[in-house]
């Protein structure tokens, strides 16, 4: 043995200190120790860049002319036992074909039925001597009086039909043409006051009467609750001024906003569900009337109108509620498409993908196309076939370490790395003999390594 060390010691020149110091043998193994700490750091360094999937890598990497390593997001086919994937919480779900039916809810609120309101204006100028509607949210019955209105001009409306009221009565024996003149003229004033919103019963009462009378009473041609009032006794009012607004609550308008990816399951006529928070347990179904012709470009949204029933006035405008509705798009009804649960799907952001289970147990990224979304499915459109098995929970950990296993392939192309090499079956200076005997070989001398201490 004292033999063979000496003759090792004759292959390799001495870099031992003349003075017997060591200092040499010292140096060399901390510059060993730095030169491995080096190559590791530097390796975990690779690592992290190819994994992070970051431009910055990308661009060292494409200087080189050692093949570009993938990107972090092209995954590859992964290996999992039943063991592993029952510690991570994998599930599998098959590919189904059939409806899928969809159901959108929203908030929408209750709003005036636009068809159902009317503003009183007058069609003449006058003050207004007393008012009989005299607060806002009152409700009102058709020809309820409004208010009584002093008015010169129907002063000498009234004059003027009492006038030829008393020529017809005169003309009564005279000529074809007279009598044909007088009535008209009488036809013409009662014809004026009737544009002028007095009531018929009104006018024939100053005919009946004889008297012109100061102020004639304004009345409601509609009914419904006063929303709006804009007039006071005593006020001058102009012809056209808007002095009430009345509005029928029989009716009402749910208007809700829909977003863009669900309008393919919104159709004029659906049947909605709606609940109010001020009728728990109670629910109330219309129909929607209308889909709103334009898009909001900030919300992405679209309005859809409903029109519900409100007999006893309990729904009031302003009131939210929640309304649902069931899709009538693709795959709903007699049609069916290939559906998976919505976990199943990962989205990137570039792609959508999902791992289907092969009969080998391997699990293989396919890139898909979604359709409709559910609250707990996710239409197909392509990429999948009747009988697939996917991964339905844990879809992240399996793209996770599918893009781990193409980012550690692609580094067997840089400078150092060979990934290809064959793993050796034993440790370096471990021989074993065919009979089962080792026997160790002395290692070569490296930087750092010294030898002087196992001298006889």
């Amino acid at each position: 043995m004292s033999q063979r060390m000496n003759d090792v010691r004759t292959d390799v020149p001495s870099t031992e200190s003349p003075f017997g110091t060591g200092r040499t043998s010292a140096s060399r193994r901390v510059i060993g120790t730095v030169i491995f700490v080096a190559v590791l750091l530097a390796a975990v360094a690779a690592v992290y860049l190819l994994t992070r999937g970051g431009g910055g890598a990308e661009a060292d990497m494409a200087g080189h002319n050692h093949g570009a390593a993938p990107a972090a997001d092209s995954a590859m086919p992964v290996m999992l036992t039943a063991e592993s994937a029952r510690r991570i919480g994998v599930t599998y779900a098959p590919v189904l074909l059939g409806p899928l039916e969809t159901e959108i809810r929203t908030v929408a609120q209750v709003t005036f039925d636009e068809t159902r309101m009317k503003t009183i204006s007058p069609k003449i100028d006058g003050w207004v001597e007393e008012l009989y509607v005299n607060y806002t949210g009152q409700p009102v019955q058709p020809g309820q009086p409004l208010l009584s209105i002093y008015s010169p001009m129907l002063v000498s409306a009234q004059q003027e039909l009492l006038l030829a009221r008393r020529l017809t009565t005169d003309v009564a024996d005279g000529t074809p043409e007279a009598r044909s003149g007088a009535a008209e003229l009488r036809e013409s004033a009662r014809r004026r006051l009737a544009l002028w919103d007095i009531p018929e019963n009104e006018i024939d009462r100053i005919e009946q009467t004889g008297e012109v009378r100061k102020t004639l009473v304004l009345r409601s041609p509609v009914g419904g609750v006063v929303i709006e009032k804009n007039v006071l006794a005593g006020q001058r009012m102009m012809a056209g001024d808007a002095l009430y607004q009345v509005a029928d609550l029989s009716k009402v308008w749910l208007e809700g906003e829909v977003f863009e990816r669900d309008l393919a399951s919104v159709r004029l006529g659906q049947q909605v569900t709606a609940e109010f928070e001020s009728l728990p347990g109670q629910h109330r179904t219309g129909r929607i009337t209308l889909i709103y012709p334009t898009l909001n470009p900030e919300t992405r949204t679209a309005r859809v109108r409903v029109e519900l029933a409100n007999p006893q006035f309990v729904l009031k405008p302003g009131m939210y509620a929640t309304i649902r509705v069931t899709g009538t798009g693709p795959g709903t009804g007699p049609e069916s498409v290939l559906s998976v649960p919505r976990s199943a799907v990962l989205s990137t952001g570039a792609r959508n993908l999902v791992f289907v289970k092969r009969h080998d147990g391997v699990l293989e990224p396919r890139d898909v196309v979604p359709g409709l979304t559910t609250a707990d499915r996710m239409q197909i459109l392509q990429g999948l076939t009747v009988g697939d098995t996917v991964v339905a929970s844990a879809t992240f950990l399996i793209d996770a370490e599918s893009n781990l296993g193409s980012a550690l392939g692609g580094m067997a192309n840089m400078p150092g790395m060979d990934m290809g090499a064959p793993v050796p079956a034993v440790a370096p200076g471990d021989k074993r003999a065919l009979d089962g005997t080792t026997r160790t070989e002395p290692m070569p001398d490296m930087p750092g390594m010294d030898h002087s201490q196992h001298r006889e």
